[in-house]
């Protein structure tokens, strides 16, 4: 008998991490007494996200066991006319996947942080943050509605406001936060625009209502224009996409949220904020399909991020940020399988790199705690030998990055660039070459990075910079020699290796099978990626021995073996095209001029004209005018009033009389 999914068990999924956030933001810190130490905090905190976990992976279970969707309405807090505004669940193939994604990398998380912010004093802080996070991206996927959609995508941008600016007393992390907050509320408006139409036009928040109006709404026209309402509303949404999951332009926050501490880098990066917009494309399928226009955008869009960002990770010496543009670029390839119609590919590489980007960047973490802070891989080297655990498990998250044979990133990114090389939309060729290009750049940067940092020879004791790094911040003892991370760091490092390396044999039957069937839409002959796919892949095996005929395996140790001569045979050649090549280095190194653009050219003019508002219309017409001058006018004519307020009773007689002669002149006047 097959199982069903109900309202009872799926609710818990979502409010165990709250009540954790809760009971641990309100009694393990000061605005409850600090009533809870430190390990009742992270106990609740982890007990709650395994629990999330566990209920997950129930659910992933009986949906592939041939449980039917689970779409219920759960609370209704309003109605509007036939708008109805409810708090429901849609649980699916698509949303049972993303759910055991998420509690798995936040579990992992909340054990790193045990020992990662072993001594920060906002402790329970950080672990009630991360558990809300959690919740806040649980409720997005797991949401059958537009609104419920739009309250979690919020969410999950406000705690990563206080996650990025965790340590408050840095103006650099404040900086940060604010960035972060603001960019994102430049795609926030394109995405509630998005909604507004669709909402407007069909009357309904609801997915399922929304989907089945589809035909219906790919007739219509903006009004007072001749755009397509529907392309107009998807690429609206896009944008809201391009906020959350960092496309060009609107990345420029994604790099400065490494100021927050490595595991919610970790999390954001990885397994939520970035992915929220990948998973929405893919959950409006229905609507994607039918706007060419709008696959092109994303196409373009998602080939300039994974080209362009990836060339950015090529001169960053903070471990961190080597780590966060390949985000961005890795980002950029999931958008690019969209844009091809690809969306099971999209959301299969946003799997695979939730585990080995997670993995990546609590390595980072590990490296930093052994490092006692230092970030510069110009001052480590040789910490293999040091650090063994976390030498090898970022070894193997490095080979999955880049795609080697058998590692679970290989089936997802060749997957994207066969799609974008199947794809007949008039932007696939652009598309194909940058993501093509992208394999020898990923490569190239990793390697450099996983040179630099574990092998040659050791240059910790070279460090300028040494005296600034906190002292012993976790308790790791006085000896200023690199070191091996306690188990609570290393344990999370070995299991998210495991699924970095398998998860791509477990997934790609499913993924060309009918896994997603009725759940994601592709028309297969206006948009026939997918179905070539299909036709090219027939397994995990062959796959990877397809992968030797192939341009990407091949580009990929060239980047390998480029990285090696250039980090670890012959230092001399990076110095070289540094100089050679100083013009465009300088253009990396100040990214495109797009923080310049964003911060000094729009931020500053946005200053400028709230400057002017606040002067002319604040200061002058509304105090001055409005609040000021409406006083005095009533000041003046008091003035005046008054005069006929005298008191005295001879003086009123007058004015009778002076009155009634006043009336007789009048209608005198008027009967002549």
């Amino acid at each position: 008998m097959t199982s069903t999914l109900t309202a009872s068990t799926l609710i818990w999924v979502p409010m165990a991490p709250l009540m954790g956030a809760l009971i641990v933001g309100i009694f393990g810190t000061a605005m409850g007494g600090n009533v809870l130490g430190r390990k009742a905090g992270h106990s609740i905190t982890i007990a709650g996200v395994a629990i999330a976990f566990l209920l997950s992976a129930m659910t992933l279970w009986r949906v592939m066991d041939g449980a039917p969707v689970f779409n219920q309405t759960l609370y209704q807090w309003a109605v509007l006319g036939n708008l109805v505004m409810e708090v429901g669940f849609q649980v699916d193939s698509l949303t049972a996947m993303m759910m055991v994604v998420v509690t798995f990398v936040s579990l992992m998380v909340h054990l790193y942080t045990i020992g990662y912010m072993h001594e920060d004093p906002g402790y329970n802080r950080f672990f009630s943050y991360i558990s809300l996070f959690t919740f806040s991206m649980l409720m997005l996927v797991m949401s059958n509605n537009m609104l419920q959609l739009f309250f979690g995508w919020e969410a999950v941008g406000l705690v990563s406001y206080l996650l990025i600016g965790f340590w408050y007393t840095r103006s650099t992390a404040v900086f940060a936060n604010l960035k972060a907050f603001l960019i994102n509320r430049v795609g926030d408006f394109g995405f509630i625009l998005g909604i507004g139409l669709l909402a407007a036009n069909v009357g309904s928040f609801n997915y399922g209502e929304v989907f089945a109006r589809s035909d219906y709404l790919a007739t219509l026209t903006l009004p007072a224009t001749q755009y397509s309402l529907l392309t107009v509303a998807l690429i609206c949404l896009f944008i809201g996409a391009m906020g959350k999951s960092a496309q060009f332009p609107l990345h420029v926050w994604l790099p400065d949220s490494m100021e927050g501490p490595t595991p919610i880098s970790a999390l954001i990066h990885a397994a939520t904020m970035v992915t929220a917009g990948i998973f929405m494309v893919a959950r409006f399928s229905p609507l994607y399909e039918l706007s060419d226009t709008a696959l092109s955008f994303i196409l373009i869009i998602g080939a300039i991020t994974a080209f362009f960002m990836g060339l950015l990770g090529l001169i960053q010496n903070d471990i961190k940020r080597v780590v966060a543009y390949s985000t961005l670029s890795q980002l950029g390839y999931m958008t690019v399988a969209l844009g091809a119609s690809a969306y099971h590919v999209a959301v299969f590489h946003l799997m695979t790199h939730a585990f080995f980007k997670a993995l990546l960047f609590l390595g980072a973490g590990s490296v930093i705690m052994g490092c006692h802070h230092n970030q510069d891989m110009r001052y480590m080297g040789g910490l293999w030998k040091r650090m063994p655990i976390t030498w090898f498990t970022s070894l193997l998250g490095s080979l999955a990055l880049i795609g080697t044979p058998l590692f679970a990133g290989f089936y997802s990114k060749d997957a994207i660039i066969e799609a974008a090389h199947f794809s007949n939309l008039w932007a696939a060729d652009i598309a194909y070459w940058a993501v093509l290009s992208g394999v020898f750049i990923t490569a190239f940067y990793s390697f450099r990075m996983y040179f630099m940092v574990f092998h040659g020879e050791e240059r910790y004791d070279q460090d300028p910079h040494a005296h600034e790094h906190h002292h012993d911040d976790h308790g790791h003892g006085h000896d200023h020699k690199p070191h091996e991370s306690p188990w609570v760091v290393t344990v999370p490092l070995m299991l998210l290796a495991i699924p970095s390396i398998f998860a791509g044999w477990v997934v790609v039957p499913f993924l060309f099978g009918d896994f997603f069937s009725g759940v994601i839409t592709v028309d297969t002959a206006a948009h026939p990626a997918m179905e070539k796919l299909r036709e090219v892949i027939h397994g995990p095996f062959s796959m990877a021995l397809h992968a030797f005929v192939t341009p990407p395996l091949y580009l990929a140790a060239a980047g390998v073996l480029a990285a090696w001569y250039c980090y670890m045979v012959n230092p001399r050649v990076p110095a070289f095209f540094k100089e050679k090549f100083n013009c465009l280095y300088r253009i990396f190194e100040a990214k495109y001029g797009m923080d310049k653009l964003w911060i000094d050219i729009i931020g500053g003019n946005f200053m400028r004209l709230g400057r002017v508002f606040w002067k002319a219309g604040d200061q002058t017409l509304i105090d001055g005018a409005v609040v000021n001058g409406s006083w005095k006018t009533v000041g003046w004519i008091a003035g005046i009033v008054r005069w006929f307020q005298s008191g005295y009773i001879y003086y009123y007689a007058l004015v009778m009389i002076l009155g009634v002669f006043a009336l007789m002149s009048y209608f005198v006047w008027r009967s002549y």
